[in-house]
This record gives structure tokens, sequence and C-alpha cells, in this order.
């Protein structure tokens, strides 16, 4: 793959990013003024001019590329492993199994680190331009507010554009590994649910809180207006002298609702207040200019909860005075009730969201559990049904996995019968290929016997015609006896020959499950495959050379058996593997390891493939075609695991021939 995938992949990240900080600059315009509660007509470039050293334009802008480059800084970060992964991948290099588990990781955690990261950047530039600047705290906090609620709810958006790339990232990176190391470290369902609608929640309830508390604030000012304007409006007289004094006099008549407010006036030249506090330049700014938009409203400055009614009078010359009273929109009863507010609503939320997700998490548990222990426990029952205990989704998935149990248990139990027909079917052909030599081994004691039993009728008759003869004499009785002593232990010899024969023919007959302890020696061993092999070997003219390296009266505790069985297969296989060439051999070594006895068969024959190779001792596999049924070594391995707690290994290579070492304990 080119190098340019990459590089497309990257520039995604980025431009998404930015564009999304683009059109939240251009919200930030809109949003801001609303949630601060920023005076009307305050945003007129004219009026602007000259009270702070930039407009809220210049500053959204500001604020906005400043946290966009932070922004983007911090994703570079987090996303760096995740390029150099993706980097390497597209460029085809080598990339090691721990690197594709800490992707996997990182790219399910990341949605998380990015919401916090954006709260860090929204925070770090706040407050360095609050420092530059120098706003009221009343103002910083709202505006940290505003920003991180916006800021938020804008990352939540990005995520969900951002979290489609990273599960093409997620799923590239099982090109390279399986699912057995794909999950990191493992977390409640519930955590994970609060930890992405928390943020959610908090950014709304930001919002929620802004306009609630603009509202108040508004209808607060509202009913001080009206009643200063009513006071001044019925305490100012008709031929009111117009100067300091008598202002001063006219409005300390009037009661203040609050014992905050404060009384202004200001004329041409000076102003004065009830207080002794100064007016800012915001201020008498805005009373000249919007007056009469505003019917004689007046605000202290961006952001701030404090309010005016103002009302004009021209004194003899004609000149504009302004009068009137300073009230605040909010106090600290105000504040108390709304973070009590905020922090029963956030409490409520959050246990909400804690119950409901530990109820959705148990469901999740019963199936989880229930799947792993399918998974994972080879005696699981198939009968333990999922109680199904809602008619959403879960209880969908639950009755989905009843069905699915119901259909393994089918499954299972005519694999289990399927399984039972072909261990019978290679047992068969075992036995089968098996009676050939076995009858060539009972042939041959067989005629034996009929030849000494025809010696014997001889040496009968011989016998019965010489007690009449005066020539024989007693040693020719004693030799006659003789003889048929010498044909009746030959008869023994024969019949124990064929007893051995037989019972190694009845051992090889007993069914796999019979699970026989005994004990038996290397020499009794080595007998009954003698007796099982030896016409098999010489049909096939392939000789098979034993060597023992141990005692070969070495008892062993087990099925003998099955051993036997399992040796006499492999010996059989390694027959085949000579496709009929002659004159080959063997090897059959018997040697101790440490505290384990190793059986070791080894030919040099045609070998195994790779893919047989990885199969084996896994699937029943044969190359022997439509004449194999792959059953051999597969109940082989399972034999020496059963009866012998022990291991089968093999090294094989295609052309030049097989090892197979059978390793049993014998502590």
């Amino acid at each position: 793959m080119k190098l340019s995938n990459y590089k497309k992949f990257r520039n995604k990240i980025y431009i998404t990013i930015i564009l999304i900080e683009i059109l939240t600059v251009v919200l930030l315009s809109y949003v801001v003024p609303i949630l601060g509660n920023y005076p009307p007509l305050s945003d007129v470039p004219a009026f602007e001019n000259g009270l702070e050293a930039l407009n809220h334009k210049q500053q959204y802008f500001i604020f906005g590329t400043l946290n966009a480059v932070l922004y983007i800084a911090f994703v570079f970060i987090a996303f760096k492993d995740i390029f150099k992964f993706l980097k390497k991948h597209y460029t085809n290099k080598k990339i090691k199994e721990e690197e594709l588990s800490k992707i996997r990781k990182q790219c399910i955690m990341l949605p998380s680190k990015l919401i916090f990261l954006q709260i860090l950047t929204v925070v770090l530039v706040i407050v360095s331009c609050a420092v530059t600047v120098s706003w009221n705290i009343q103002v910083l906090l709202k505006l940290i507010i505003i920003y991180c609620s916006l800021y938020i709810l804008v990352c939540i958006i990005t995520i969900a554009i951002i979290q489609n790339y990273l599960k093409e990232v997620i799923i590239l990176t099982y090109n390279y590994g399986g699912y057995e190391n794909a999950m990191p470290k493992k977390t409640k369902f519930y955590y994970n649910l609060s930890m992405q609608l928390i943020p959610f929640f908090l950014a709304i309830l930001g919002v929620v809180i802004m306009i609630s508390y603009s509202k108040i604030t508004d209808q607060i000012g509202e009913v001080n207006y009206f009643y200063y304007k009513n006071e001044i409006s019925n305490n100012l007289q008709d031929n009111q002298i117009v100067d300091m004094p008598h202002l001063i006099a006219l409005l300390d008549g009037i009661e203040k609702r609050q014992e905050d407010d404060v009384y202004y006036i200001i004329s041409p030249d000076s102003t004065y207040t009830s207080d002794n506090s100064e007016l800012s330049t915001f201020f008498t700014k805005y009373i000249n200019m919007f007056y009469e938009q505003t019917e004689g409203k007046a605000y202290e400055f961006y952001g701030i909860d404090e309010q005016s009614y103002c009302f004009k009078l021209q004194d003899l010359n004609g000149n504009d005075w302004y009068i009137g009273f300073k009230y605040p929109v909010t106090n600290t009863n105000l504040i108390n009730t709304f973070i009590t507010i905020v922090l029963i609503l956030l409490f409520l939320y959050i246990l909400l969201i804690v119950t409901w997700s530990k109820n959705i998490t148990k469901n999740i548990i019963q199936v989880c559990n229930r799947m792993t222990e399918l998974a994972t426990n080879d005696d699981t029952s198939l009968d333990k049904i999922i109680p199904i205990t809602s008619t959403d989704e879960f209880g969908q998935i639950c009755f989905a996995i009843n069905k699915i149990q119901e259909k393994m248990r089918n499954y299972v139990l005519q694999i289990q019968s399927n399984q039972d027909m072909l261990v019978e079917k290679e047992r068969f052909a075992s036995l089968g290929q098996m009676i050939g030599g076995i009858a060539h081994n009972l042939k041959t004691p067989i005629m034996s016997i009929a030849g000494a039993a025809e010696g014997l009728n001889d040496l009968i008759k011989e016998y019965e015609t010489s007690i009449s003869d005066k020539d024989v004499t007693i040693e020719d009785h004693h030799e006659i006896a003789n003889d048929m002593k010498n044909w009746i232990d030959k008869i023994k010899n024969y019949t124990s020959y064929m007893s051995d024969v037989i019972t190694a023919v009845k051992g090889q007959a007993v069914t796999s499950s019979d699970d026989i302890k005994e004990t038996f020696t290397i020499n009794d061993m080595l007998k009954h495959i003698d007796i099982l092999m030896k016409h098999e070997l010489k049909n096939a003219l392939i000789d098979l050379n034993i060597t023992l390296n141990v005692d070969p009266n070495l008892t062993l505790n087990g099925n003998m058996n099955s051993l036997v069985q399992v040796i006499n297969n492999m010996i059989s296989n390694s027959i085949q593997s000579y496709n009929g060439k002659t004159n080959k051999s063997i090897e059959f070594i018997i040697e101790k390891e440490n505290k384990n006895m190793v059986f070791s068969i080894i030919d040099h024959g045609c070998g195994m493939k790779k893919e047989v190779q990885d199969k084996l001792f896994k699937e029943m596999v044969t190359t022997k075609g439509k004449n194999g049924t792959g059953l051999g070594l597969f109940m082989s391995y399972s034999n020496i695991k059963a009866h012998f707690n022990g291991n089968i290994t093999f090294e094989s290579e295609e052309g030049n021939g097989t090892a197979f070492h059978i390793i049993i304990p014998n502590k």
C-alpha cells in the first residue's frame, strides 16, 4: 500500500477537527452573547470600539485559533502511536503483537481522553486570556461554563465522527493478529456509560443553567426597572430644577428596593454616585448611545449582573443630565439556590445513570458469563437456560442464546454419534488389517500342532504294536515315551503362543472408553507389538529396528493395550509413508528422559505437508485420501492424554520423513 493512504487518513482527522473548530468559532458569536446575557446592542462595532483592545469577533477568532492549535497539538500526541501504526501498515513494515494490543486499547479509550483534553484546552485558553485582560471573576466563571459546555457538545460531535476512523484502525489491527489479546483492561459497562453520558449532561446542564440564570436576572432587572421608573416619574416635579443639589435631594427621597442599590447623576461635566463609586466607561457610553432605543435601561458591562434605570433631563442651558438607579439583578441567595439545584440535579442524574447502567450491566454480565462459560468450559451443560426477564433487546439476546444452545446440544449429540461410528469404523478397519497377520501367526502353530498330533498318533500305534513284541526292550519304551513327551512340549509351546496372540487381539478389541489400569513391563509391550505387527511388516518388506535404552523389565502403569494400539498405529503410518517402497526401515527407540518414558517412531518416508502439520492432533486430518478417516492420530493423541496423562510431539519434513515421540510420565 502507498504512504499516501496514511497521509490521507491523518489529514482526515486534522481536517475534521479544523472544520469543526471553525464552525464553533462562528457559533460562539451567536451563542456567547445569549448565554452570557450580554446587553442588547452592545455588539455594534461603533460601541465596541474603545471599550476593549479587541472587539468580540476578534476575541472569538483568537480564542478559537488558540484553542484549535492547542487542541490539535494534544490530538497529535494522543494519536501519535496510532499514526505510527498506520504508517507501518501502509508501508508494509513489521508490526509487533504488543503494538497491536496498545493500538486497540488506545482506539477504545481515546474518546474519553479527547473530552478531557477539550475541557483542559478551553480552561487553559480562558485562564490565559483572563490573566491578560484582567476579567472580572464573575465574567470568568460564566465564560468557563459557557465555553466548556459548548466545546464539550462540539467535542462529542467530533468524537462521533472520529470514532468511525478509529474503528477502521481497530479493524486493520486484526490483519496481524487474532482476538485473544484484543481486549484491553476490563471496565464495567456502567462506568463506560457514565463516562459518556455525564459530560454530555454537564454540557447540557451548563447551557440550561446559563439560559435560566439569564432569564431570571432579566426578570429581576425588569422588576427593578419598572419600580425605579415609576418612583422617579412620580417624584419628579413639572418644574424640576436641574442641578446637583436638587437632583440629589430628589433621589434621596426615593426608597431603594435593595440595600445595594445606588443612585447616580451624570452632568455635562461631572458624575455623582450615592456610594462615591465611579461609573464605568461602558455604562456611560451605553447610556449616551442607546438611551432612546432601550428606554433608559442601561448595563454595567458584558456579563456583569448589574443593570440600571436612567432618566434624561435638560437644564436651562439645554444640556443633558442623566439620573437613575443602579441595581444588582442577582444576589447571594439566588446564586446559592442555583448551586444547590445544580448539585442536586447532578447527584440525581449520576445516581440515575449509575443505577440504570448497573441494571443493564447485570443483564450483560448474565449473558457474558454464559457465553464465556460456553466458550471456555468443555464440560459445560448445554441444558442451562438463561432466564428471559425483559421484552427488549436483552430479552431477545437471551432467547437467541437459548436457541443457539439448543442447536449446539443437537449438533453435539449428532457429532458424538458420528464420532462413535467413525471410531468403530476405524477400529474395525484396524482389526481387519490385523486379521491377515493374525491368521498367518495362527496358521503356523496350528499346522505345527496338527503335525505333532500325527507324530503322537504314529507313536501311539508304534507303542501298541510294541506291547506284544518280546524284542522291544525297556529302553525302547522309554524312548517312545520321551518322543511323545517332546511332541507334547511342542504342542504346549504352540498353544501358549496362540494364547498370547489371542490375548493381544482381545486387548485391541477393547473399546477406547475402557480405562484399565495395570502394571506391565517394556518386554510385555514389545511382545504384543511383535505379535500384532509382524505380518504387516513382513508383507511390506520393512524392518523395525528396536533400540532399547532402558531395562526391558522396567514397569509402567496404565493401559498397555492403549499404548500398544497407539504405537502400532504409528508404525502402520510409517510403513505407509514409504508408498510401497521395500527394503526400508523404521526406527523404534525406547529411552528415559528425566522422569518420562519416551517412545520414538522414526521413518524416512514422504513426510507431511505444512498444512497437515498445522492441523495434526487438532482436527481429524489424513494424507490417505478416501482410504483414511484421520481418526488414527487424533485418537492416539486422545488416548495418551487420557490413559497416561502424557503427550505426543512430532517433527516432519516433506520428502525426508517423520518422527513421532510418545512421552508418558514414569515416576
